[in-house]
């Protein structure tokens, strides 16, 4: 699967963006996918994701559980991220990412996930 992120721009606090992931590709209902971001200096790193086969299974990282909802539509092979009362440490680019299989060990890790798409740059002002 080949996945291609967007959505992102520029947010004063407080406000929201909506970041889409578009995959092509078959099987897409088959695969897990995530969000992942990466701050200038610091690693990557888990945000999001929802798992294959459903549309209500999701896991957050501790830092956006309450903000950031992760969602897809199998039909037209695409997953969003609904990002509210955005902060300044939001600022990142975003990636999203996709796997076939579902460890559980691991999918909260870039290891878990074998295709990524280009990054999508979000910049929250203060």
């Amino acid at each position: 699967v080949q996945l291609q992120a967007s959505g992102g721009g520029l947010v004063q606090a407080g406000g929201s963006l909506r970041l889409s992931c578009a995959a092509s590709g078959d099987s897409f209902a088959q695969y897990t996918v995530a969000w992942f971001r990466q701050a200038p200096g610091k690693e990557r790193e888990f945000v999001a994701t929802i798992f294959r086969r459903s549309l209500s299974a999701t896991y957050y990282s501790d830092c956006v559980r309450g903000g950031f909802t992760i969602s897809r539509d199998n039909a037209i092979k695409m997953v969003y991220l609904q990002m509210n009362s955005l902060k300044p440490e939001d600022t990142a680019v975003y990636y999203c990412a996709a796997d076939a299989r579902t460890i559980l060990s691991s999918i909260a890790m870039t290891r878990g996930y074998n295709n990524w798409g280009q990054g999508t740059q979000v910049t929250v002002s203060s």
